[in-house]
């Protein structure tokens, strides 16, 4: 068999369905053999940075390690999505084509140290020299990405490999590594019945969950401690959608953002929380000042990824385990060493619903020409089905949806990218969401994000996807902008505005179904449609900046206060 074979049959193997990527002259081996011999789906798009984050969007989805190819021109352009994926624990099986071994010395077109590049944000980088090598290198590259904290691993591939030929006598898979988690190592027993006394005790806890419960998939087992506990449970924004939103114990999003201000100020009296797959980073703790003074609080932690475990709060008990495991294992302990438990029934349905009332019914008049994006979220809250993914990106574009979108079914609903934060993000998502799933995907951008992938337009037209990508649009980076005018004084628009695009018509001219929302009267017909529309959608909606109106991010909210601007909490 050649290189070229062995690839694509290990990847068969492993269950791989779809690769995402875009083609070069380097990968043309790999290809020939591809058409001709094998059923994988190649996901082509007109951008590496696409391919990178789609494919990362894919493995969130789906639960099964994604697979991205780029050529060796391009080998740089994938950097965002896999620093993504590498902060977000995402197992992405990352090949990049290349040329020669060593003509890189002679100065070869397009040759660089590849390895050396993504070695740093991959849990492996693998170099790809000997086609007998391939079945052991990719069973352990899947065994690597999925295992412990999943990750990226980068494999490197030179364009001779694709032809060489060799006797394969090893041709496998390690069936365990084709989904993730691939193992659930329960944490230390002693240290869990620890973690129980401390719970039982305190008057007033709290569960927090990061996405490491998503990655997990540790729903039901949150659900199930906090059931016998009566304990709430928030989640960061990247944690939205490990237990309903609706469940009358659920928080909803706490943090810098997307966190109201009811469910920070429970988290902050709460006297003990129990951090789930959480990481405990600056935007989910308000920069580390949400659970108040550190000394008065008791902090209980899981995570499967020991440098998470105490690193940024004093811990009473910490954890080393796989979330769902650990946490069954919790509740089973209670429910045969505390027979008789019984506690206080907490219900915050009523809390939540004044809170949510007071966004959706405060009527804060809008800067005119713009259209008020509580209102937008209210529609599509109402509006979207059990079965659609929203992906959205820092902004505006995620900041509303993020505290006032409902996720009524557990799980990977709502995606975003706050691990690194990057823009151009969400429609990219949206492309390896609507690969990876049969529903309807919304995907909610800004100006500021779009201009980064308009090229994929075309492929979301190929695609014949159902996906509506909803522009936001201010004609600002508005974050930036927000940053520097409420909390800095500074005069930001030098560095922030931009000139106005005619997206409709760039949207029309790439064949999406398009319209303006320039009422709020207009906005559940025009979600409707969309949603409806068995193909391409684009909706445009002019927002205020965020220094005209103040979302949900507590520092700013303070500034807005002592500004006398208008802001939701």
């Amino acid at each position: 068999m050649n290189g070229a074979q062995v690839i694509l049959k290990m990847l068969e193997l492993h269950g791989v369905t779809h690769v995402f990527g875009l083609p070069g002259e380097t990968t043309i081996g790999w290809y020939k053999e591809w058409q001709s011999s094998s059923d994988i789906e190649y996901v082509l798009t007109r951008d590496e940075r696409t391919a990178s984050y789609a494919a990362e969007a894919y493995a969130k989805i789906t639960g099964r390690p994604a697979v991205l190819e780029a050529p060796s021109p391009g080998v740089t352009h994938c950097t965002p999505g896999i620093t993504e994926a590498f902060l977000s624990s995402v197992p992405v099986i990352f090949f990049s084509s290349d040329i020669p071994v060593n003509q890189d010395k002679k100065h070869g077109l397009t040759g660089v140290d590849q390895t050396a590049m993504y070695e740093s944000i991959c849990k492996e980088s693998f170099y790809l020299t000997n086609v007998k090598d391939i079945p052991f290198l990719l069973r352990r590259a899947f065994r690597v990405a999925t295992s412990g904290r999943p990750a990226p691993v980068h494999i490197r591939v030179p364009i001779n490999v694709f032809h060489d030929e060799a006797e394969i006598a090893d041709l496998y898979a390690d069936s365990d590594y084709s989904r993730y988690p691939a193992h659930r190592p329960v944490a230390d027993h002693g240290k869990i019945r620890k973690a129980i006394d401390a719970l039982l005790a305190a008057k007033k806890p709290a569960i927090v969950c990061g996405q490491g419960a998503l990655i997990s998939r540790a729903g039901e087992a949150v659900l199930a401690l906090a059931e016998l506990l009566q304990i709430p449970v928030g989640t960061t924004t990247p944690g939205k959608g490990t237990i309903p939103e609706t469940h009358p114990l659920a928080l909803r999003v706490i943090g810098a953002r997307g966190g109201m201000e009811y469910s920070n100020a429970y988290v902050k009296d709460a006297d003990c929380i129990f951090f789930v797959g959480s990481n405990t980073d600056s935007s989910g703790t308000n920069h580390w000042k949400l659970y108040g003074d550190p000394a008065e609080t008791t902090f209980l932690q899981l995570d499967i990824a020991e440098a998470h475990v105490g690193n940024n709060y004093p811990l009473k008990v910490g954890m080393v385990g796989d979330a769902r495991a650990t946490l069954d294992y919790m509740a089973e302990l209670i429910r045969a060493e505390h027979p008789e438990l019984s506690r206080p029934t907490l219900d915050l349905t009523e809390m939540k619903r004044t809170a949510l009332d007071a966004v959706f019914n405060s009527n804060i008049e809008m800067p005119e020409g713009t259209v008020s994006p509580v209102k937008l979220t209210q529609a599509l809250d109402k509006l979207l089905p059990p079965n659609a993914i929203v992906t959205a990106e820092p902004g505006v574009a995620a900041i509303y949806p993020s505290a006032l979108l409902s996720v009524r079914e557990a799980g990977r609903r709502y995606i975003t990218n706050y691990s690194m934060g990057a823009l151009g993000y969400s429609v990219p998502a949206g492309i390896g969401a609507a690969f990876a799933n049969d529903g309807p995907v919304i995907s909610f951008t800004g100006d500021g994000s779009l201009a980064f992938v308009l090229g994929d337009f075309e492929t979301i037209k190929r695609s014949g996807k159902n996906i509506t990508v909803i522009l936001t649009r201010n004609d600002n980076y508005g974050w930036i902008r927000g940053e520097a005018i409420l909390l800095d004084d500074v005069d930001a628009p030098w560095t922030t505005d931009f000139g106005a695009v005619d997206y409709v018509k760039v949207a029309e001219g790439v064949g999406f179904r398009t319209a303006r929302i320039t009422s709020e009267d207009q906005i559940e017909a025009t979600l409707a449609e969309a949603i409806a529309h068995q193909g391409a959608s684009f909706i445009e909606m002019r927002v205020p900046s965020q220094d005209k109106i103040v979302p949900f991010v507590p520092p700013w909210i303070e500034a807005a206060k002592e500004k006398k601007l208008p802001y939701f909490y």
